[in-house]
């Protein structure tokens, strides 16, 4: 299963793909932050993140897509901002037939780390951990859409085991 992790923004989204092997390790095959220049419009920065999502899944194939929930924040401008960039992502991901999974920041730390208060500096710490990396991947929304992506992986299994004793 390889999972595309999303942590959206106008001016730099996160983009993370992990693959599950089949003994359950997590192997990172791709992270990185797709910017998109405050010289251009908002429409123009949108569609140049909707084609750079669709390249990377092109490139990787995944199965499955997720993307971080909007977190209110005070600013209502960059709160539009985040959502707008977030809707262009989902339909990205929707368009190329993605499972998709959406998760609050929250859940994220709680997948991530096994708690929901936990600061950034302990979810990027335990990122590296779990992907067996050498050292917390950079810059931040990388590290933030491998643990959204994280997160859509185990949230699966907890599903799909909830489903196998249920049946």
């Amino acid at each position: 299963m390889i999972t595309l992790g999303i942590d959206p923004g106008t001016a730099s989204t996160g983009f993370g793909i992990i693959r599950e092997e089949l003994d359950g390790n997590l192997t990172p095959l791709d992270y990185g932050v797709i910017h998109t220049s405050s010289e251009l419009s908002q429409a123009e920065r949108l569609v140049l993140l909707y084609k750079k999502i669709k390249d990377i899944v092109l490139l990787h194939h995944p199965d499955y897509g997720a993307v971080e929930k909007l977190f209110f924040e005070r600013n209502v401008r960059t709160a539009i901002n985040v959502g707008q960039a977030r809707g262009v992502a989902l339909l990205a991901m929707a368009e190329s037939n993605l499972i998709i999974g959406e998760y609050t920041p929250l859940e994220v730390k709680q997948a991530v780390a096994g708690y929901g208060g936990a600061d950034k500096n302990q979810v990027q710490q335990m990122v590296k951990t779990i992907l067996d990396l050498i050292e917390i991947p950079k810059p931040d929304d990388a590290a933030d859409a491998l643990a959204v992506a994280i997160c859509h992986i185990h949230s699966v299994k907890i599903r799909n085991l909830h489903n196998d004793l249920i049946k």
